[in-house]
């Protein structure tokens, strides 16, 4: 039976579970469609045809990951594409190698997906994004018809296929980024989740490649690559799986915590007490040290983020001299907008962070490397660093099933629009209904799923109170039975 490739081809990515649906065959069908619709077709586009066209290819940990990739790479080299295997590599690490390379590539990764699952994140030259909009939609097309009706046959001279240990280059270029030598000593408790974060951080933060130490004193927590994940799930946006790290940190006198997800594009922070750090915390931390670097330089800065960000975020990085540009929750939009604007940087809620001197795209890596160099190069403790960056209370994204979602969006907005006059309302990504300029101060987001029947809160508010209530009057109007809620 054919394989719908709509149901493992996304917007942003390919992800299913191993081998039904996503089997070898896909692999190489969707392989073969890489090189025939962005490939081939991108270096006609550079008046480089002639030229050998090459893609890099890494993996995560998971078992199915070898297989996989070598079916991909036959429908590369099948088109005449060379193929440069990287091995076991971090999705930023793919990223780098795409960037330094100037290559397309392919990331095998389910990220934190249980162990059933894997995927793929392609890649054009200098990492840019493919998605549904860039051409991944043409691409399912294309390995639908290579899987319903056949594969095309090989090329007279296919591709070549070498393998290539880029992890010392990486691990050199993201410490040539950040200058951690003259921080002060140290104690940082590391979890990996059994993820990717076990292969980098001794090769970023550590001498495994040959680079010289740093006054760091990692604390290893799940190192062991384990595609199963025994520990926990390694995606530590959900908070049960931030309690060993938070623990640990307590444990060992630790001056922070670091967790990383389980391809390690994203990165998590803990104080020295095992409080969460907020990823807009981060956002703004790192987006303020960037601002100062381009600053110093006799420059401007412009600098992203999602519209889930604490409002903190546009408001310290605009009284420092930034220009801040709002945009919609995903990482194709917020990498658009920063290679639109030339922005030196980018945060999302989601603890993705993107860097312009990383190809625009997101690394979890240097941005952990930022927040050691905050931390070191002042005395005080994390939990005072980051309390700067986090004025305000925020209730996280809280997700609901509901039978009719614009049924349950409407009660909301009606409800709210009724009763506070005054509010600003926007659809740049779902609902923002946005109190912030007027008494008490408070905004919310009402997003639907893409996949899913679920809307997906966010509130923020100055104080607890104003944000408990509007959170918990919102949830009684998306979850009521019928349209009769109104705000208490």
């Amino acid at each position: 039976m054919t394989v719908d490739l709509t149901t493992i081809i996304k917007a942003y990515d390919v992800r299913g579970t191993v081998p039904d649906p996503f089997s070898p065959a896909v692999a190489e069908a969707v392989g073969a469609a890489f090189a025939r619709v962005v490939v081939l077709p991108d270096r006609a586009d550079d008046g480089d045809a002639a030229a050998r066209p090459e893609v890099v290819i890494g993996n995560d940990m998971r078992d199915s990951g070898p297989e996989l990739v070598e079916a991909f790479a036959r429908g590369l080299t099948a088109a005449g594409v060379d193929v440069v295997l990287i091995g076991l590599c971090s999705t930023d690490g793919l990223y780098y190698a795409s960037g330094v390379r100037h290559a397309p590539g392919a990331m095998f990764t389910a990220s934190h997906n249980p162990a059933e699952y894997n995927g793929i994140k392609l890649c054009r030259p200098g990492a840019r994004p493919v998605g549904e909009a860039t051409g991944l939609a043409e691409v399912r097309a294309a390995a639908q018809r290579f899987l319903d009706s056949g594969l095309p046959d090989p090329v007279a001279e296919p591709g070549t296929v070498q393998e290539m240990d880029l992890l010392g280059d990486y691990a050199a270029f993201l410490r040539s980024l950040v200058d951690l030598s003259g921080i002060r000593p140290l104690k940082v408790v590391v979890d990996a989740g059994n993820g990717m974060g076990g292969h980098t951080v001794p090769a970023v933060l550590g001498t495994a490649a040959g680079l010289p130490a740093l006054p760091l004193e990692i604390v290893p927590l799940y190192f062991e690559l384990d595609g199963t994940f025994p520990n926990h799930e390694a995606n530590p946006l959900e908070p049960e799986n931030l309690r060993d790290l938070q623990a640990a940190v307590v444990e060992h006198g630790a001056d922070l915590g670091l967790a990383f997800d389980g391809d390690a594009d994203r990165c998590f922070v803990v104080d020295e007490a095992g409080r969460a750090v907020t990823p807009s915390a981060v956002t703004a931390l790192v987006g303020l040290r960037e601002l100062a670097k381009e600053q110093a330089a006799g420059r401007e800065a412009t600098i992203i983020h999602n519209l889930i960000t604490s409002q903190a975020v546009p408001e310290l990085l605009q009284a420092a001299g930034a220009t801040t540009v709002r945009t919609r929750v995903g990482h194709s939009f917020i990498k658009a907008q920063m290679a639109d604007h030339g922005a030196v940087f980018g945060g999302e809620h989601s603890a993705h962070y993107y860097f312009r001197d990383f190809w625009f795209a997101d690394t979890g890596m240097l941005a952990a490397m930022h927040v050691l160099a905050a931390l070191g190069e002042q005395p005080h403790p994390m939990s005072a660093l980051s309390e700067m960056y986090e004025p305000y209370v925020a209730s996280g994204e809280i997700n609901s099933r509901v039978d009719d979602v614009p049924a349950a969006r409407a009660r909301v907005l009606d409800a709210y629009l009724e009763a506070y006059p005054d509010v600003v309302l926007d659809d740049l990504d779902g609902a923002t209904v946005s109190h912030w300029d007027a008494t008490p101060r408070w905004w919310f987001n009402l997003r639907a799923s893409n996949t899913e029947p679920l809307l997906r809160l966010n509130v923020e508010a100055a104080d607890a109170d104003i944000m408990e209530k509007v959170r918990d009057d919102v949830l009684s109007l998306v979850r009521a039975a019928r349209g009769e809620g109104e705000l208490a």
